[in-house]
């Protein structure tokens, strides 16, 4: 609840860093609900090395660290390349990912729930659905990843030269207050904080 606190209140722009930061909770969140039925003693048993698990566990450790990775990435990015990357791609690269990364990780919950086991190099066909949409989802996912590549490279071909506070009034922060990207030696004496 405090990642939502630290909004509230808050002139929020829904730009690409904002959508993986609303990403990353709902994901983190998903992955936590999930693992309340695991905190079940009768259903962790049932549940034990099955899909379910993964699910779960790639919900709030993966993708909960991935996209608040994406999230701190966009948001920099600027300020470490001194270069604008493309909004429009930036938010492909976002949707794709989250729909990818759901309709690769929620199926699993189904397929744990029906009995298949993790660590098996092959599966009985009655598994076939299930991990037809995960493998679909992977997909969608690396699609993501060449979206997020061709940001990179539009950024540095093509990427117009972004002001020192390109966030606008609200980053009032020191990191702010120098050039985009940032000389090596910041300060040259202590700045004043005002």
């Amino acid at each position: 609840f405090s990642w939502i606190a630290t909004m509230w209140g808050g002139s929020i722009r829904f730009g690409t860093p904002m959508l993986f930061s609303l990403g990353m909770i709902f994901l983190f969140t998903l992955g936590g609900v999930t693992g309340v039925v695991l905190a079940n003693a009768g259903m962790d048993t049932a549940l034990h090395d099955t899909y379910y698990v993964v699910g779960h566990f790639h919900y709030t450790m993966s993708m909960g660290a991935l996209f608040s990775i994406f999230a701190g990435f966009y948001y920099w990015f600027g300020k470490m390349s001194g270069r604008q990357y493309p909004e429009g791609l930036g938010k492909l690269h976002f949707w794709l990912t989250f729909i990818g990364v759901n309709l690769t990780f929620f199926p699993m919950h189904f397929s744990g729930l029906a009995g298949m086991p993790r660590r098996v190099p092959d599966y009985p066909d009655a598994f076939a659905g299930w991990n037809m949409v995960s493998s679909l989802g992977s997909y969608v996912s690396g699609l993501g990843t060449l979206v997020f590549l061709l940001v990179l490279w539009r950024t540095f071909t093509a990427g117009a030269k972004v002001a020192d506070n390109y966030w606008g009034e609200g980053a009032t922060t020191l990191e702010w207050t120098l050039s985009s990207p940032p000389p090596f030696h910041s300060y040259d004496e202590l700045p004043e904080i005002k």
